[in-house]
């Protein structure tokens, strides 16, 4: 087994949960590639030398480009603000480093467009996170609706909904700044995550028409009340290419909801409804069942699923949401391994931000939007 050396930049909440996921993997899966944390970036030398002795990573900058160009960093992973992410990876490519980079990949469509085109002319592995599409419940999922089990799906209702903003006391932050861009406001932020379920569930989204709006104007800032930039919540309708139809609601406004990504499909056969609070559930009807046992089925997760054995091997012990991280860990070493592209790629990240930008100008210009 050889060393793959990693190199991250970034020390929030991802970057923590990316050291977790890296030391992990290799407790939790075989992998051709064995990580090691070699290098961790922050915004000042200090901060990222304190990050990398309470994380156990062996070295530290405070500048992300020391980071990239160091001959010791083999790959490198990005869990920095969207608007940080150009350059980052523009770098990483031209240094010829395989990248993973959280999402939203670019601040805008275009600037996601010019990211996947450079990588994929490079050659070099990428990878975009999407983790919570990797719960077992939604690979299964996944299986279930590849395998017509369902039969043809026709409708989708889906959430992305959570409770951080909800109380009006909270200060202004950058979260409320960004007035533009593919990461402003909760379609930016909170959208993409349910935007890529349905399209690695259901397929690619033909049209769409978008309403957002703004609960709470102003907040407290530094300097006083300030405006509040971008949208609380919002709705979009969908029309698929395969026919089928659907809405998604984005919040971060949900009073009570905390991670509320949920999604009910309904096919000519059943249907499927998943709610990642309880994620190692999946519930599935079918509708060729006599009618007196007609109804929903709760699937609960164990060894025969996907991921789920090498975590544990009890029914119900459940998986959580580091595990996802692992897996994701475990695929991009594999993507490193083999050199081939493993989903989700930059292209793939692409397509989501062009769902996104679509929203935007359908709620901007108060119409349906064709995607292409």
């Amino acid at each position: 087994m050889s060393e793959l050396r990693i190199g991250l930049i970034g020390a929030g909440y991802m970057g923590k949960a990316h050291t977790v996921g890296f030391q992990g993997v290799g407790a939790i899966f075989e992998t051709a590639l064995r990580p090691v944390c070699e290098m961790i970036a922050t915004s000042t030398a200090e901060g990222a030398a304190e990050h990398a002795r309470r994380w156990g990573w062996l070295r530290s900058t405070g500048d992300w480009r020391e980071l990239v160009a160091d001959p010791r960093v083999d790959a490198v992973v990005i869990a920095t603000p969207p608007r940080t992410h150009l350059h980052m990876v523009m770098a990483c490519i031209a240094a010829g480093k395989p990248v993973f980079c959280e999402k939203p990949l670019g601040a805008s469509a275009d600037e996601s467009l010019r990211m996947t085109e450079a990588v994929e002319r490079a050659g070099l592995v990428n990878m975009i996170g999407f983790n919570y599409i990797r719960t077992p419940a939604s690979q299964l999922a996944r299986q279930i609706i590849a395998s017509d089990e369902i039969g043809d799906v026709i409708q989708v209702t889906a959430e992305h909904v959570e409770d951080y903003l909800h109380d009006p006391a909270l200060p202004a932050s950058w979260r409320t700044r960004l007035a533009t861009g593919t990461e402003a406001g909760a379609l930016g932020d909170v959208a993409p995550h349910i935007v890529n379920a349905c399209l690695r569930l259901v397929g690619p989204i033909a049209s769409l028409v978008a309403d957002t709006n703004i609960v709470h104007s102003r907040r407290d800032g530094p300097n006083g009340w300030e405006a509040v930039e971008n949208d609380d919540q919002g709705q979009m309708l969908l029309r698929f290419a395969n026919g089928a139809t659907g809405s998604i609601s984005f919040s971060r406004m949900a009073a009570g909801r905390k991670m509320g990504y949920t999604y009910r499909i309904t096919g000519t056969r059943g249907a499927l409804a998943f709610d990642q609070e309880d994620q190692n559930a999946l519930w599935l009807y079918d509708a060729a069942r006599e009618p007196a046992r007609r109804g929903f089925q709760k699937l609960l997760m164990g060894p025969a699923h996907p991921d789920y054995l090498a975590f544990n091997q009890g029914v119900g012990h459940g998986t959580g949401y580091n595990d996802q991280i692992v897996i994701e860990a475990r695929d991009f070493l594999q993507a490193v391994a083999t050199g081939e592209a493993i989903w989700p790629t930059f292209r793939d990240g692409y397509e989501v931000d062009r769902v996104i930008e679509a929203a935007l100008l359908s709620n901007r210009e108060r119409r349906w939007i064709s995607i292409d």
